[in-house]
């Protein structure tokens, strides 16, 4: 054997030691390597679940047909059930107001502004809180108090809170939704009348709320406790008859303000209920 050979064969047993020499990788190392390839796979998975919790919903709740939101942007958070909600406290002379209607009457068809055309009514308003009473002017707002004369035979508003009070700027007690919700209508609507030109609404108005939409005028009404001034545009809002009695019932729970962050708009504080209406009409 050549000098050569041997030293080529030496080179291999050197190379084959070092080989025998290298560790493999050890136990931990490879508990390590699992893990890792274990925690990557969990995080995916976490942040394919959690990643749409995170993201807002781009949901709209659409409004019931007749919806009055206009003189009445209402705050959420009515009085739907029965007793007290947070935040609220009876007025003397109030009782616990009963639950709000989940599923009011509805009715297709506008009623006939003929029964009311030319005619004055009184219309006595049973509440939680005692007797409000109104004179309805058939003379100036017809199809208003035809509908009002209506909704008061069907029972519309028993029971029904009043889910609205302001007082700053306006100064307002809203009614008319059996929901409590400010969202809900009698199923029809219908145009404006005898809407003041400059806005001025006296103490003691009844006017019909409504959205923007100039004739979408329902079953919401409000009551001005004192003097205010409303917005003209899109027509106003119609002035269809008065206080006569019980103006000082509304003065009361007005002067508890609203409930939660906006005191000045919102929720009453101390709740009022409509139990019933009767309209008669006044004889000449």
């Amino acid at each position: 054997m050549t000098k050569e050979q041997e030293r080529a064969r030496a080179r291999r047993r050197h190379e084959e030691a070092e080989k025998k020499q290298k560790a493999p990788v050890s136990e931990s190392t490879r508990d390590k390597q699992v893990f890792g390839v274990i925690l990557a796979i969990l995080l995916i998975v976490a942040a394919v679940i959690v990643v749409p919790k995170v993201l807002p919903s781009n949901d709209t709740a659409e409004p019931a047909a007749g919806a009055q939101t206009s003189i009445a942007t209402p705050e959420a958070g009515s009085t739907p059930s029965a007793g007290l909600a947070s935040g609220q406290k009876l007025a003397a002379g109030c009782t616990t107001p009963p639950a709000a209607q989940t599923s009011p009457k509805q009715f297709s068809k506008v009623p006939d502004k003929a029964t009311a055309a030319g005619k004055t009514f009184t219309a006595t308003v049973k509440t939680t809180c005692g007797d409000i009473v109104f004179e309805l002017d058939g003379a100036k707002a017809p199809q208003t108090v035809a509908s009002f004369i209506s909704l008061a035979k069907e029972g519309y508003w028993a029971p029904s809170p009043c889910h609205r009070v302001t007082s700053e700027g306006i100064f307002v007690l809203q009614c008319g939704d059996p929901t409590g919700t400010g969202q809900g209508g009698p199923g029809y609507t219908f145009g404006i009348e005898n809407a003041p030109k400059d806005g001025s609404y006296p103490a003691g108005s009844l006017a019909m709320a409504r959205t923007q939409d100039p004739n979408s005028n329902g079953g919401q009404f409000f009551i001005t406790y004192k003097d205010s001034k409303l917005p003209t545009e899109g027509g106003g809002y119609s002035i269809f008859g008065k206080v006569t009695k019980g103006l000082d019932i509304v003065t009361k729970i007005a002067a508890n303000k609203a409930v939660g962050a906006s005191p000045s708009d919102g929720t009453p504080v101390s709740p009022i209920s409509i139990l019933s209406v009767s309209v008669t009409e006044k004889k000449a």
